[in-house]
């Protein structure tokens, strides 16, 4: 069902959320679909948790389908928008969500490592952008639906401008998600094509499992928050919502951090 504030109502929209099977991206997904809008949940591995996604979205009344497709390939990411087009007619919102870690010192790290992630995290978001901007341009303006011709959410991460040991490649691709974000917003801003990010912290994902199930690495993972609690998937789709909805309608080009505190270096809390 709608959320009862309307200027959060996507009906007669359709959403597509790359990366949709778990974690954040299943959080926007479900939350999206309560707000009106028709949901795409795409997937590249696991159809059964893209499936269970969809599922939790029909028993709710929503409508939502899955659909498998590798970002980082292009021939992918062309077939994914054009069953999108088949199954609603069109696409207004793309949440550019899905991503991947593989972690080593600098000195040890591969090629296929550095490769894999850049792939994935910033040409992956690049290839859905592009594809996006294409069908909201050969849609065209409908103002019945909504005052935006489409509308773009990069999901990058604080570590876009906190360096981060360990994860040059990461870091890397999330710096440049927050750059591309902007040129595009720069770019299509006059086509009224709003694009915005939002970075999250530290949210509860199974990407990193291991910093918050055990209590005393959850303990040492809280002296990095201010805020005194690990993020859940839920913080980042409401401010996926708002991006996605006409309540943001003057919006574009802009990145909300959504990490409890985390970029406000607490270390310092206490004079550094």
């Amino acid at each position: 069902m709608p959320v009862s504030e309307n200027f959060l109502d996507l009906g007669g929209q359709t959403a597509l959320v790359t990366g949709a099977s778990s974690g954040i991206g299943a959080g926007i997904a479900l939350l999206l679909g309560r707000a009106g809008a028709n949901v795409v949940v795409n997937y590249r591995k696991s159809k059964e948790g893209a499936d269970a996604v969809v599922s939790e979205l029909s028993e709710r009344g929503c409508t939502a389908t899955a659909i498998q497709a590798d970002v980082s390939k292009e021939e992918d990411v062309v077939r994914l928008f054009e069953e999108t087009r088949a199954a609603f007619g069109t696409i207004h919102v793309l949440i550019a969500n899905a991503g991947v870690q593989q972690d080593a010192p600098a000195h040890e790290m591969s090629l296929d490592q550095w490769r894999k992630v850049l792939d994935v995290n910033l040409t992956g978001q690049f290839l859905c952008c592009r594809e996006a901007i294409r069908e909201f341009r050969r849609r065209g303006m409908v103002p019945e639906t909504c005052p935006a011709l489409g509308k773009i959410v990069s999901i990058s991460s604080v570590h876009q401008f906190i360096p981060w040991a360990g994860r040059v490649n990461y870091a890397a691709s999330k710096g440049g998600i927050m750059l591309m974000m902007q040129s595009l917003a720069q770019e299509y801003a006059h086509e009224k094509i709003r694009v915005n990010g939002i970075a999250p912290g530290a949210i509860k994902t199974a990407i990193n499992k291991e910093s918050w199930e055990d209590p005393k690495a959850e303990k040492d993972l809280l002296g990095l928050i201010p805020y005194g609690r690990v993020g859940e998937p839920d913080d980042i789709a409401k401010a996926a919502l708002w991006l996605a909805s006409d309540a943001s309608d003057y919006v574009t080009g802009e990145t909300i951090v959504v990490d409890g505190g985390m970029a406000l270096y607490p270390a310092f809390r206490e004079g550094g």
